[in-house]
C-alpha cells in the first residue's frame, strides 16, 4: 500500500470519524486529499521552529491517530514533509476549499495543530504565524482564530473580550448583551444606591469605565474600515 493510500485508510482524526452536522456528505470514510494535507501541515508546523522534537510527532498522532498497521507509512510521509515549511499554504488551501462549508471541522484541525505546536512546551512566533496563516487559508475569521489561540495560550486580563466575558468570535448581539448586563451591575449610581462609598465606589467607577472601553474596542474592531472614516 502506498503512502497516500495508507494515510487515506488509516489516518482518521476524531472529526473525521464523527462527521459534521453541516456537511456530512463531505466526510467520506477515506479522503486521501484531506488526510495527506493534514499530515503535511502537522509535519511542516513541527519544522517551523527549526527544532527536531519527537514530542511533536507524538502530539500529532494523539490528535490525528493513524491505525497501528499504517503508522510506519504515515511517519514516513510526515518525515518527508517535515523537511521544509515550503508548500504548506497549498495544503491549507486544499483543505479550506474542500471543507469550507464545515467550519467546525476546520476549527478542529487548527485546534489540533495548536496541540502539536505546544508539544515542546512553547509556541514560537514562527509557529503562531504558521497557524494564523493556515486559519486564514481555511477561511476562518480572524476572531475565530483569536478565540482558538486564547483557548491554548490564554487571554490577557485586559483583553476587551475577557473584560466582557465573551468569546472573541461571539456575535455582536451576545457582546452587547454581556456589556449591558455587566454595566448595570457596575454602574456607579447603582453602587451608590447600595451604599458603597470611598474606595468601593471608586472601584465601581473604574470597572464601569473598563467595561465601556472594552465594548467600544470590540465594536471598533468589528466595524468595516469605511465606517471608521469621518462623514
Amino acid at each position: 500500500m502506498g503512502i497516500l493510500s495508507a494515510i487515506a485508510s488509516a489516518l482518521a482524526p476524531s472529526s473525521h470519524r464523527t462527521g459534521c452536522a453541516t456537511c456530512p456528505d463531505l466526510l467520506p470514510d477515506a479522503d486521501p486529499e484531506f488526510s495527506a494535507a493534514v499530515t503535511a501541515l502537522g509535519a511542516k508546523l513541527a519544522g517551523a521552529d527549526g527544532r527536531d522534537n519527537a514530542r511533536e510527532y507524538q502530539a500529532f498522532t494523539e490528535v490525528f491517530a493513524p491505525e497501528p498497521e499504517a503508522e510506519r507509512s504515515v511517519r514516513r510521509f510526515y518525515d518527508l514533509a517535515r523537511g521544509t515549511t515550503l508548500g504548506f499554504e497549498s495544503y491549507a488551501r486544499r483543505i479550506g476549499d474542500r471543507y469550507r462549508a464545515c467550519p467546525n471541522l476546520l476549527e478542529r484541525v487548527v485546534d489540533g495543530l495548536f496541540h502539536v505546536a505546544e508539544a515542546d512546551g512553547a509556541v514560537t512566533w514562527r509557529e503562531l504565524d504558521f497557524l494564523e496563516r493556515v486559519s486564514d487559508l481555511f477561511g476562518l475569521s480572524p476572531l475565530s482564530f483569536r478565540r482558538i489561540k486564547g483557548e491554548h495560550l490564554g487571554v490577557p486580563a485586559d483583553d476587551p473580550y475577557a473584560v466582557l466575558g465573551v468569546a472573541a468570535d461571539a456575535p455582536d448581539e451576545t457582546v452587547r448583551a454581556a456589556w449591558r448586563s455587566a454595566i448595570v451591575d457596575a454602574h456607579p449610581d447603582r453602587a451608590a444606591a447600595r451604599g458603597l462609598s470611598g474606595d468601593l465606589l471608586a472601584a465601581a467607577v473604574e470597572q464601569a469605565s473598563a467595561l465601556n472601553a472594552a465594548f467600544d474596542a470590540v465594536m471598533r474592531e468589528r466595524r468595516p474600515p469605511d465606517a471608521l472614516q469621518p462623514a
